[in-house]
This record gives structure tokens, sequence and C-alpha cells, in this order.
């Protein structure tokens, strides 16, 4: 499902950097190979792995500032497609949820499937999307519907909301894609990347990039907060499966004293007490 690595970000980066550099490209198209485009970070490097890791600081104290570099990195690395000179196009079939809607997002054009989904359900617990692109193309309300109750909708639905420019029927993702990158194509390059700039730079004059900042900390107090702990104890003792088969019935996340309660029992059994 191409779940993202720990190296995942920085490839797509530098694929963008060599993109640009090539007089010969007009147009750079993000896909994903095989079943999915991308279904998020990989939850055995992010959520089942018990290896050290500037986001996962259970051991000690939470060094929040070590969390938010990491995390911003990861940001502007994806933020790289929408800083892009070429205008970047997602090419989106099956799932685009998680980290995989943070990615979709930064491109300039995405194309769905008609029933493809996309969604952010860590946005109920252990997560936020740092890239912050929610609001600026739903507008408030329908941002907040998605981000307070984590929920996904298909293609048909994100295109009428104004999420992604276009869904598909499936089979015909690879010819709409296309005839949208060609009749990009014809255009020169430097008109392309002018006309990009000005839009990009109004929506950042609207918040976008302090967005991100205030939703990058936020992420990491997601993970660190007595729910996230709770919902990364329950992986491990359960598996990451379980975990999000709760996070996502729509139940009641346990929270507070509760998640305390819950973590010291979840610890004991982990530690096989």
């Amino acid at each position: 499902m191409n779940a993202i690595g720990f190296s995942t970000p920085a490839e797509i980066r530098l694929a963008v950097e060599k993109a640009n550099s090539l007089e010969e490209i007009h147009v750079i198209i993000l896909q994903g190979d095989g079943p999915a485009f991308c279904a998020g970070y990989d939850i055995r490097e992010f959520a089942e792995s018990k290896a050290g890791h500037p986001c996962k600081q259970e051991a000690t104290p939470w060094d929040p500032m070590a969390d938010y570099r990491m995390m911003k990195r990861y940001t502007d690395d994806y933020m790289s497609l929408w800083h892009s000179h070429k205008p970047t196009i997602a090419k989106v079939h099956k799932y685009a949820i998680a980290g995989g809607s943070d990615i979709a997002l930064c491109c300039d054009q995405v194309i769905m499937e008609d029933t493809a989904r996309i969604g952010y359900m860590p946005s109920r617990v252990w997560g936020c999307p740092t890239t912050a692109h929610w609001t600026y193309r739903l507008g408030p309300e329908r941002a907040k519907r998605m981000l307070l109750t984590g929920q996904l909708i298909d293609g048909k639905t994100a295109a009428d909301w104004g999420l992604v420019s276009e869904s598909v029927s499936t089979g015909q993702l690879d010819q709409a894609v296309n005839d949208l990158a060609n009749s990009i194509s014809a255009v020169p390059t430097g008109m392309a990347m002018m006309q990009k700039m000005v839009v990009n730079e109004a929506i950042e004059r609207m918040g976008l990039l302090s967005s991100q900042t205030l939703s990058t900390l936020f992420d990491g107090i997601t993970r660190h907060n007595p729910e996230g702990m709770w919902f990364r104890r329950h992986a491990e003792a359960h598996g990451f499966k379980s975990a999000v088969e709760w996070r996502d019935s729509g139940k009641a996340i346990p929270e507070g004293q509760q998640a305390r309660e819950m973590i010291a029992e979840l610890e004991k059994y982990i530690a096989g007490e």
C-alpha cells in the first residue's frame, strides 16, 4: 500500500528536485505503484517498533523540539511538491489516507478514482495533518467535519467538495491524468511557473505556512498526551490493527485519567506481569 517509511519523504523531495532540473520535463505526476496511492505511515516503523526515534520518546521526557524538527523535515519534504517549479499532479487510486493524504494534497492537482478514499483518520487519536491543507481546500466547516470525525470520503465526494480537482470512473484514471498533464505541458514552463507562484503566494498569505507550524507541533503532542500513549501501548500489546479498529470504530477514545489507567494495565501486560 506504499506505506511511508523513514526515507520516503526525502525520496519524494529528491525526485522533485531532479525533475525540476531537467528542461524537458514540464509536469510531475505522482502515483503509487501497486494496490494504492499511499495508506499512510508504515505501522512497523512508526507504531509497533520499540526502536528509539525523536517522534517516539517514551523512555525519557518528551523533547517537543526534537520531535518538531523531525516532523517539520518530513513536512518540508512533502511540500517540495507544492513549491516545485514544475506543476505536480497526484494520481490517486484506492487510498490516500493519513500521511498519504498529506502527500496528495501538497500537489497542485489531485485526480482520484470515484471509489478511491481520502481522509485523515489519526485526527481521532495519535495524529494531526502536518501539511494543514484541509482548510485551504475545503473551507472551515468541511475541514472541521473531516478532522473532528476522522472520516474517509470517496473520490466523487472529494471532487464535489472541492478537495480534489476531478474524480473519474475506475479504468479512466490514466487517461484523465495524461490529458491534464498534456494540457499543462503545452504551456511554456516559465508561464506555468509564474501562474503557480501567484496562486501559492495567495494561499500562503492566508496562513498556510503558519498553520503548518502549529499542526506539526500539535502532531507531536497527539503522540505523547495520555490518549496518544494509550493508542501506542494498545498497538504494542494487541497489534496496530486492533488499535486502528478501535480508533476507526467510532466508539469513544480513552482520555485523561481513564487513558492513564489503561496505559498502566497495558504496560503490565507488555511486561508479562
